[in-house]
């Protein structure tokens, strides 16, 4: 006799592997040959094939009401449904009951057309401008098609819309359109499509004929992995996946310390924060000691998670930290995060345990030896070559001369400007921020490159919505109405604001978008700007000694927005709105 065992708590730690552990003991004693899928939130799990179930004399199914564990694969198999207290009440009952055929409705490859229930999260490492883009792309391209769609935003203030676990078992499959790692463990036993936002905003009917076509199930746990071997390839993966997962997660971070720096300066000007007891000191130790003190080591602990899930937070954020004690900056924290989390990994798939202590892996075994990894690799290898590396490249900062310091403006402006939130402009935005976080007296060889950085990113969007104003002849309605979005998302720098207009009209507005981004990033550089913040766009300018030289910066913004404004407004085809407006409508 052949027992398959499958079982899963809502816990997911101990007593699924306990429910388990004492079946399989008690079949041994009788003589029962038995295979387990034992379902948890911290270990992976390789889920039983249809020809291994179907070997089986009988299945002992063991799941809560909640779990998404994809039933179908019992279709007319002899299962007993019974409970994880039953099992562990007493087994060898529960192992003499007899099985019934299980009815459960079959998940086909592709489903038909009008009955196509679909379930999607998006998510990108800012949680402000893709993540919503992309799901608004999703609900409007499945609305069209008469599918039933509900998507779940994870952006910057958190899930919203979050999906149910009864709305996740309904669906047909599941698209992630997100840029950083996400929780995939509710997903788990569903057909999964990944792609990126950027994909899914740009080539929605794509990503949702790849999705039907190509979706497969998922046999993992929260940890991420690839859902096809397809959506593999078109993902962003890999160190840069992982990288903006850290970014994503410091992000909230660096606003709040750099703000509430730049509040500080309310109570008494830049060195209010020197004189201890007063208010202004009280924002400041919140800010800079507190906030910026925990930048790297959040940047570091998220990149870890990316890689090997939970298990690699607390090596990660114990090699940032060490990476700011040493010195070593964000490059170091960059390099913990990466080690710190390989080390997990490594030590996650080949560290065997017996399962009644396998629990004990993740949050014992795996943290301590990855810790100890990771901290000795930062103080005796990486630490002190890449404190040089920050001291250097923070030295050249300081004493760059004029036509260096243009020419590293107009280098980071082309960069923020070129893909308006992808690869490179995340790239510039994260050494921007990467040297805010490592200066915390807010030194202007950190201060200065944020400034242009922030300043060149509002540039594409304010210039196409100027362009729609100037030459409102050669556009659309509707594209006249996007360019007064764009220009609002502009002035909250929102770089991809731009984006619709990118799409539309690439060889035009990319080059033009990184002329403009470029005057503008080479002028706040020359002109001297320092921004302590981050992020916030036009609004920081209300904040005193946010900006060091406000009429400077708001010129230097102007007069970018303006170039492309006026450039595209003078290249732009005046049939183009109406061929665009035809397709649309055709």
């Amino acid at each position: 006799m052949k027992l398959a065992i499958i079982t899963a708590c809502p816990a997911g730690i101990a007593t699924s592997f306990m429910a388990a552990k004492r079946l399989e003991e008690e079949a041994k004693k009788q003589g029962i040959e038995a295979i387990t899928e034992c379902h948890s939130s911290v270990t992976s799990v390789t889920l039983l094939t249809t020809e291994q179930l179907q070997s089986c004399d009988k299945i002992i199914l063991a799941l809560p009401e909640s779990s998404t564990v994809d039933r179908s694969r019992l279709q007319g198999l002899s299962v007993v449904d019974t409970t994880i207290e039953a099992i562990l009440a007493d087994p060898a009952a529960v192992i003499g009951l007899s099985g019934t055929a299980y009815t459960a409705p079959v998940v086909t490859a592709v489903a038909t057309s009008q009955s196509i229930n679909v379930v999607a999260v998006t998510a990108c490492p800012t949680g402000v401008a893709h993540t919503f883009m992309a799901a608004e792309a999703l609900e409007q391209g499945a609305q069209k098609r008469g599918w039933n769609i509900k998507v779940e935003t994870r952006g910057s203030v958190g899930a919203k819309n979050q999906l149910t676990a009864d709305e996740i078992a309904a669906a047909d499959f599941v698209i992630l359109a997100t840029d950083i790692e996400v929780d995939r463990s509710p997903f788990n036993g569903k057909r999964v499509y990944h792609c990126g936002t950027g994909v899914a905003l740009k080539k929605t009917q794509q990503v949702l004929d790849d999705a039907q076509t190509q979706a497969t199930v998922q046999s993992g746990s929260a940890q991420s992995t690839s859902s096809s071997e397809d959506g593999a390839k078109k993902e962003k993966s890999g160190p840069y996946k992982h990288l903006l997962t850290g970014v994503s997660f410091m992000l909230p971070v660096v606003v709040a310390g750099g703000l509430l720096i730049a509040l500080s300066f309310l109570f008494g000007g830049i060195h209010a924060g020197d004189h201890k007891g007063t208010f202004a000191w009280a924002l400041s130790q919140i800010g800079g000691a507190t906030a910026f003190a925990l930048m790297i080591p959040v940047l570091a602990g998220y990149i870890a998670y990316s890689i090997a899930d939970r298990p690699g937070i607390a090596p990660g954020m114990i090699g940032g930290m060490l990476a700011s004690t040493l010195n070593a900056g964000f490059i170091g924290g960059i390099i913990a995060g990466f080690i710190a989390g390989y080390a997990a990994k490594l030590l996650t798939r080949y560290i065997k345990l017996p399962t009644s202590v396998e629990s004990l892996k993740p949050i014992l075994l795996i943290p301590l030896l990855a810790s100890a990894i990771t901290g000795l690799a930062m103080i005796y290898v990486i630490g002190t070559p890449t404190a040089a590396i920050m001291a250097a490249m923070t030295s050249f900062l300081k004493h760059m001369g004029s036509a260096n310091a243009i020419l590293m403006g107009l280098i980071l402006g082309l960069m923020m400007c070129f893909d308006l939130g992808g690869p490179i402009n995340k790239a510039s935005y994260t050494f921007g921020v990467g040297l805010l976080a490592s200066q915390t007296g807010g030194d202007a060889s950190a201060t200065m490159p944020m400034a242009a950085i922030m300043a060149a990113g509002m540039v594409p969007p304010l210039g196409m919505g100027i362009a729609t104003f100037i030459a409102r002849r050669k556009f659309t309605k509707p594209e006249a109405e996007g360019g007064k979005a764009a220009f609002v998302l502009g002035l909250c720098f929102i770089s991809e604001g731009a984006i619709p207009f990118a799409a539309r009209d690439p060889m035009r507005v990319i080059p033009i978008n990184m002329i403009g981004g470029a005057i503008t990033g080479a002028l706040s550089m020359y002109l001297h700007c320092e921004l302590r913040a981050p992020h916030g766009g036009i609004f920081v300018l209300l904040i005193p000694h946010a900006i060091n030289n406000v009429l400077a910066y708001l010129a230097a913004i102007v007069i970018g927005a303006l170039v492309t404004g006026v450039l595209y407004a003078f290249v732009r085809k005046a049939d183009m709105g109406e061929t665009s407006e035809s397709a649309q409508t055709a």
